[in-house]
């Protein structure tokens, strides 16, 4: 295919959306959403059809492999009390050593090197921070945290005391249910600060339906931070850069996706953060998948190939972001823009506590294949 040179301008990715249309709560049963199927027979052009995400069961085969992001999310959003005794927040993105963390602060401006905040929560104790210096890179701040707190899991403890779920900026319903409803059912690892959201659909029931009729699960871990959710700003996409997340692809993993291909099964990935983390893993490998652990900021755009995955369960993104980038680069931008009216004009619900879709194996381009 001759590339489209609109394919790399993040003006090509904007569209229009009713605020009606931003799911301010999640579906229950979580199986019961929407779900939109991409597919496409040989010769014939991609077509849609309209499901629930439970009817993802019957288009999976028996030997078909699912791989899911295992991150949990962290309650990574704090109050503090700044020195004028305003309030302000910290969202918690990273740790860096000896209990300092990268935090973006709201307002930021409000927080210098040198000052002093207090965390505050009903029922515990006050919790004073220290503002240390501003990362030029996030426009975040290093805070100081006791150094005990070193990592995403002995912060966790201190969080579930003294946090709250970062829910995106668009959902301006909280409730207790958030706590349980903004996770996976398999969250195991913390260390997000946004739920891989295409995870939130798949209920104990459909996962243990799945495995009934012989649909492989493995897991992946890629904690969710700034480069997933953070507005791209430049117009020139060609040579986008996003914030590196932790990823992390173990032997067992490596080991399941090979035992999935010598039976001719498929690779589906439920999320985005699933296929970065892949596909990250398989480019370090220099064209082999190989297990990999550490830091990744791979941008997936029109011309990626795709070396791992083979079909997506995604959901509905905000425009002009890295995840409608990345989805474009399975069936093209054109299409996808395309099918997101249909969508619209059939009240599908967008976002964090939205819809799916299903982009099946046969839906991909030939041209995105490695």
């Amino acid at each position: 295919m001759v590339a489209d040179p609109r394919d790399f301008w993040l003006s090509s990715y904007d569209y229009e959306l009713d605020s009606k249309l931003i799911a301010q709560e999640p579906i229950e049963p979580r199986h019961n959403a929407k779900m939109m199927v991409l597919a496409k027979k040989p010769g014939e052009t991609l077509r849609s059809s309209h499901l629930r995400v439970w009817d993802l069961l019957d288009e999976l085969k028996q030997g078909d492999l699912l791989v899911m992001n295992d991150t949990r999310v962290l309650r990574a959003r704090l109050k503090v009390r700044l020195k004028t005794g305003a309030f302000a927040e910290l969202l918690l993105l990273e740790p860096k050593g000896c209990g300092r963390w990268l935090c973006l602060g709201k307002p930021a401006k409000k927080m210098r090197p040198g000052d002093n905040l207090v965390v505050e929560a009903p029922g515990q104790e006050l919790l004073p921070l220290e503002v240390l210096e501003t990362d030029t890179k996030t426009g975040g701040r290093i805070i100081q945290f006791p150094e005990c707190f070193s990592d995403s899991e002995k912060i966790e403890r201190l969080l579930e005391k003294y946090g709250e779920m970062p829910l995106p900026p668009y959902i301006h319903r909280h409730g207790c249910d958030d706590i349980e409803r903004y996770q996976t059912r398999y969250a195991s690892k913390p260390g997000a600060v946004a739920a891989p959201t295409a995870g939130l659909h798949l209920s104990d029931e459909l996962l243990q339906a799945f495995s009934k009729k012989g649909i492989e699960q493995a897991t992946v871990t890629l904690h969710v931070g700034l480069g997933t959710f953070r507005p791209l700003e430049d117009e020139n996409l060609s040579n986008l850069r996003l914030h590196k997340e932790w990823v992390e692809v173990t032997e067992k993993l490596v080991l399941a996706i090979q035992d999935c291909r010598s039976r001719g099964g498929r690779v589906i990935a439920i999320g985005t953060t699933t296929v970065r983390s892949l596909e990250s893993a398989f480019i370090f490998g220099q064209g082999t998948l190989k297990p990999f652990q550490g830091p990744v900021d791979l941008v997936i755009k029109p011309g990626h190939k795709f070396g791992v995955v083979d079909g997506l369960l995604t959901n509905f993104h905000l425009p002009k972001s890295s995840l409608l980038l990345l989805v474009s680069a399975l069936i093209g931008r054109k299409e996808l823009l395309s099918f997101y009216q249909e969508a619209k004009q059939a009240k599908y619900r967008f976002f964090s506590y939205g819809d799916a879709m299903y982009i099946s194996p046969e839906a991909v381009l030939t041209s995105a294949r490695f």
